[in-house]
């Protein structure tokens, strides 16, 4: 390995580190409970290493879907799914597809009139 490629690989070792999902997902909904708003677990995922994925409902009858996405050096941010705001049967039919295809994730709804996703990872 050269020291060009050992840079390389030393800054990507530097990136976020991976909070537990369960973990992740508790502090989450206590976030949202202090801010007023509500929030609940609609699936349990993998308490170690699930992948998270947001549905914020604004009560209006629109939702906003985001799913974690790291960088290429491991950041974390997260991706609107849907492409912005759209109507809850679509947000839903996407999320049940989701746990087809990944067992260990885990659903968190947020109801907040507001729209906040109350998270602190840029929103991409």
């Amino acid at each position: 390995m050269t020291n060009c490629h050992a840079l390389d690989y030393l800054d990507v070792m530097e990136s976020t580190p991976r909070l537990k999902a369960g973990i992740f997902v508790r502090a989450l909904i206590r976030r949202v409970q202090v801010a007023g708003a509500s929030a609940f677990v609609v699936r349990s995922g993998a308490e170690e290493a699930g992948a998270v994925i947001l549905k914020i409902a604004r009560l209006d009858g629109t939702t906003l879907v985001l799913n974690q996405v790291r960088g290429a050096k491991g950041e974390l941010s997260w991706a609107q799914a849907l492409g912005g705001w759209t109507e809850e049967a679509r947000a839903s039919q996407w999320c049940d597809k989701q746990v087809s295809f990944d067992p260990d994730l885990w659903i968190v709804e947020i109801e907040d009139r507001e729209g906040r996703a109350f998270v602190d990872e840029p929103i991409i």
